[in-house]
């Protein structure tokens, strides 16, 4: 019986060995190219920390980065966004196309271009919608769109119209730079609200943002506009690399002028070689499949110049 049981211990142990003999022998090696690809990747991927930049500031107002609580704010947001390339470079894509459009907006209203950066952290520079039901790029709300005259309901929405919430944006900046003497302030307001900034500075007997506590939104808010300037006006710097046929550019348009009911949106964009979807995509700002307009008021239609898209209108 104990021969029996050595037995079948040693051809177990043969058994063993023979798979793993096997097995070394059919493991297929990694091609030659394909270790000094990884080796490349273990080697040119680091994190580094990133150096505080000389002369940091929002709209000609320094950012007091010798003071350790600034400096350490200013870090955070330098590093998040530096290290959150994707969206890094979505970002570097959407400002090609759309600061161009926002760029002599600022200019016309005396306002430092500085704040397109703050149309850049309020929604990426997309049409967003926040839980507060704040829209569109600049993130307006509806009771301050109506104040400052945009046109806002079911059929209308002109928060997500660019240039038109652009120009309620500035007013509101120019109203809060007025109140404070600061644009870093007048741009803290833009989160908080003027009354919401007022009271903080009276409690806490303030001058300046960067002596107020406040709460994380927007204790965090302008940190990320100058960290954004930073790092969208510095792309080597951060390591971003890219050509410019990969951005997104702004695709030439001309208007339609519109003083009547429009009933039916496909028909409409059909007489201009383009699709429905391409009229919102141009016109976002347009609710509905149709425009109501009993008033008789004046609306400009975008419409882009042919050679930009291929559709199936009129094949």
């Amino acid at each position: 019986m104990k021969m029996i049981k050595k037995a079948l211990v040693f051809l177990g142990v043969l058994f063993t060995f023979g798979i793993l003999v096997n097995a070394t022998q059919e493991e297929p090696q990694k091609p030659v190219a394909q270790e000094a690809l990884e080796e490349k990747l273990i080697n040119d991927y680091n994190v580094y920390a990133i150096a505080m930049p000389d002369n940091l500031n929002f709209s000609g107002e320094l950012v007091p980065v010798e003071n350790p609580d600034i400096r350490e704010r200013m870090d955070r947001e330098l590093l998040v966004n530096t290290y959150w390339q994707s969206n890094g470079l979505l970002l570097f894509k959407r400002a090609n196309k759309y600061f161009p459009i926002i760029e002599p907006i600022l200019k016309e209203h005396g306002v430092p271009e500085d704040f397109k950066y703050l149309a850049v952290i309020e929604s990426s520079l997309t049409q967003a919608v926040s839980p507060a039901r704040a829209t569109g790029f600049w993130q307006i709300l509806k009771g301050t769109a109506k104040e400052y005259g945009l046109e806002v309901n079911q059929n209308v929405d002109e928060r997500y119209h660019i240039e038109k919430s652009t120009e309620v944006a500035c007013r509101y900046l120019k109203s809060a730079k007025e109140k404070f003497g600061s644009w870093t302030l007048a741009a803290a307001a833009y989160n908080a609200g003027r009354a919401g900034i007022n009271r903080r500075l009276e409690k806490q007997q303030a001058t300046t943002y960067y002596d107020l506590l406040l709460g994380e939104e927007t204790g965090r808010y302008v940190f990320r506009i100058v960290a954004l300037k930073e790092i969208l006006s510095n792309p080597k710097r951060y390591g971003f690399n890219f050509s410019d046929e990969d951005l997104y550019h702004h695709i030439p348009t001309f208007n339609v002028l519109v003083d009547e009911p429009i009933t039916d949106f496909n028909k409409f964009a059909q007489q201009y070689n383009i699709n429905y979807k391409i009229l919102k995509l141009h016109n976002p700002w347009l609710r509905e499949a149709h425009l109501n307009n009993t008033s008789g008021k004046e609306y400009l239609i975008k419409i882009p110049r042919e050679g930009y898209y291929k559709t199936g209108v009129g094949q």
